[in-house]
């Protein structure tokens, strides 16, 4: 019960800083304000991730697949009907763009974690790659969103209040997962899948479970994503950005999702960061990522959240 008040509070103050923050939005500078965005859909993809990989015990390398599905599907309902909706209205289209968006993203996730998820570790891996890179290229084939040359002319909705405060509902709805009842069933699915079956869970049930909830979210950032850049290429789904989140997920600390957050928002800052490097800055971001893997394999905040009894946050 604490547990769930606790969420509830932070949910709560999630949102009401997102309002604030978007009300002054105006004074921002442009360019990070782009920054801050982009840590928002990364703090939403990482942590829909962390309920697959970390909760569940699972290793899906196709997370960009069902951004692009949320993203491409929330873009072309946007474009379809936005002449035929009044200003005022515009809000509410939005809402539903990327509502649409998440659930042709949680069917994607059905469709490719029923067959699937009765493999596990590498060979799951091989399925979930394959399953995104089929994506990109059918999205790069197919003339009604724009082919390889990419969707054009989105609207330009996604704001710093709508981002946060859909990353704090997605942070609250897999904390409240994880620690409800039904919840337990995702840890016990990861510690032993033969000791949960002999208790009577069907592991199956429980990574389909992940899988779709995993793949809703991703959409729904997939879908900021379309209105923030206003462009969408099947290139900026691709293998890359699949192991960008992964790698979120494992520095964050496996299952830790507070650890998740801040590695989600270090991991798209630091990119930022190096760009005074030119062209060595992607060589010096992948050596710090090895340096931070070979000093914590654990993740770099597991051993801290774990002394302040944050497992479960």
């Amino acid at each position: 019960m604490k547990s769930a008040d606790g969420a509830k509070r932070w949910l709560l103050v999630g949102i009401a800083l997102a309002v604030v923050a978007s009300y002054f939005t105006p004074q921002f500078n442009r360019y990070y304000l782009g920054i801050a965005i982009d840590c928002g859909i990364n703090i939403i993809l990482a942590v829909s991730l962390n309920l697959i990989n970390g909760h569940t015990g699972q290793f899906s390398l196709g997370h960009a697949g069902f951004m692009a599905v949320g993203g491409y599907t929330a873009a072309k309902f946007s474009l379809v009907f936005e002449a035929m909706v009044p200003d005022s209205l515009k809000p509410l289209l939005f809402v539903a763009a990327l509502t649409l968006g998440g659930l042709i993203a949680a069917l994607a996730g059905l469709g490719v974690g029923v067959p699937s998820l009765r493999l596990k570790g590498d060979y799951l891996a091989i399925v979930t790659l394959g399953f995104g890179e089929i994506i990109r290229v059918v999205v790069q084939n197919m003339e009604s969103v724009g082919a390889a040359s990419g969707l054009k002319n989105i609207p330009k909705w996604t704001t710093l209040g709508w981002t946060f405060a859909l990353a704090a509902i997605t942070i609250y709805a897999v904390a409240s997962l994880v620690n409800s009842t039904y919840g337990r069933g995702f840890i016990a699915v990861s510690d032993d899948e033969v000791a949960a079956s002999s208790m009577g869970i069907n592991p199956v049930r429980y990574k389909v479970t992940a899988f779709v909830t995993g793949a809703f979210f991703a959409g729904i950032a997939g879908g900021l994503y379309a209105h923030h850049k206003q462009f969408l290429s099947p290139t900026g789904f691709d293998f890359l950005k699949s192991i960008d989140i992964v790698v979120m997920v494992i520095l964050g600390g496996m299952g830790r999702t507070a650890g998740v957050v801040i590695a989600a928002i270090i991991l798209t800052l630091l990119p930022e960061f190096l760009r005074q490097f030119a062209d060595y800055r992607m060589i010096i971001y992948s050596l710090l990522i090895i340096g931070l893997m070979m000093a914590r394999p654990q993740g770099l905040f597991t051993l801290s959240f774990k002394k302040k009894g944050a497992a479960s946050v």
